[in-house]
């Protein structure tokens, strides 16, 4: 049995490999593995939580794990490289801001929809590169038509998040200043979170 001191209820560890690259969110349990198995390298950001763990019949001492919110690791928990950004509505529709790419109104999510720029039926892919969040009405308008030929203007390109992007768009609600102030170091020119 163990006990928690929590800072933070909810919060998730931001995960880098060694080249200090964001890969992926653990939760603190994921995290304390990674420490009890020496696969921590180094260590940023601010302590998140301090686990305790039983007390040791040889020394007398506690155990303890402090984790930090940003942590570098060797191992794979679900690899070592950034993954592909999955494309979603709901990523899609956090990259452009819950806003209309052709009207430029504010939308909630089920408001909008994925619009692709050049029609799936027209051999348009389902890639970050041809899909935009768009109104429902400004998306029937468009129909199967490109923008230009629907003469609508597109307010800002498409693009495909880089991985440290990708990371603050799947947990935007749950960011520590610590981890976001890591991670708009390696957001893009293009990155609309900035």
């Amino acid at each position: 049995m163990f006990h928690i001191e929590k800072s933070d209820e909810h919060s998730h560890i931001l995960r880098l490999n060694l080249a200090g690259s964001p890969v992926e969110w653990l939760t603190w349990q994921e995290a304390t593995t990674l420490y009890a198995r020496d696969l921590v390298t180094w260590t940023l950001g601010d302590t998140l939580r301090t686990v305790r763990g039983g007390i040791s019949r040889m020394s007398g001492q506690r155990s303890m794990i402090v984790l930090h919110s940003i942590i570098a690791c060797e191992g794979e928990l679900q690899g070592g490289r950034p993954k592909k950004p999955a494309l979603n509505n709901r990523i899609l529709f956090r990259r452009d801001q819950n806003l209309c790419m052709y009207c430029g109104k504010e939308f909630a999510d089920r408001d909008l929809s994925c619009d692709h720029i050049v029609p799936t039926s027209r051999g348009g892919r389902n890639v970050w590169g041809n899909v935009v969040a768009a109104c429902k009405r400004c998306n029937h308008y468009k129909q199967n038509k490109t923008p230009q030929e629907a003469g609508m203007e597109l307010l800002a390109l498409p693009y495909e998040p880089n991985p440290a992007e990708y990371l603050a768009l799947v947990n935007s609600k749950r960011i520590r200043v610590d981890q976001m102030d890591f991670l708009k170091t390696q957001f893009s020119k293009n990155c609309r979170l900035q």
